[in-house]
């Protein structure tokens, strides 16, 4: 599993002009899941969400993990994350999880992160969906498990 992570003022994800998750100062995570994934590599990733020390500290260095930061963390399944782009000039979608997969594995991921922190919003699996973002940094890392 990959996540694309930026720490955020806030954000937030619609769909057909509806809001249907929004965070504060947090995470916002774009989630790609792969062939091969399974329930392990959703428990390593929500580890390194939910512990990533990219928040500031009182001297300014990114020592803070989400919960220390008190934020809030914003999935969104993002399956073009999981595209290979070594060739051509079209993205390759053949390393990506059947989508029955990807969307059991996105909502355990979800499931899993309600379970271990307050402050969780997601978009929705294969939906075409309007992420805003303010990002604070900007800081934005690539996560794999």
């Amino acid at each position: 599993m990959k996540a694309l992570i930026q720490r955020v003022k806030r954000a937030s994800v619609e769909i057909d002009d509806r809001e249907v998750g929004a965070i504060g100062l947090g995470l916002l995570a774009l989630v790609g899941v792969e062939k091969g994934d399974d329930e392990a590599a959703a428990d390593r990733l929500l580890h390194k969400l939910l512990h990533y020390r990219v928040f500031p500290d009182e001297a300014g260095k990114m020592n803070c993990n989400l919960q220390q930061a008190e934020g809030g963390l914003l999935l969104v399944s993002q399956f073009t994350l999981a595209a290979d782009t070594r060739k051509g000039l079209r993205p390759s979608f053949s390393s990506a999880a059947p989508p029955a997969e990807g969307d059991r594995l996105f909502h355990y991921l979800l499931e899993r992160a309600e379970a271990a922190w307050p402050r969780v919003a997601s978009g929705e699996f294969a939906a075409n969906m309007q992420v805003s973002l303010i990002n604070d940094g900007p800081v934005t890392f690539l996560l794999e498990s």
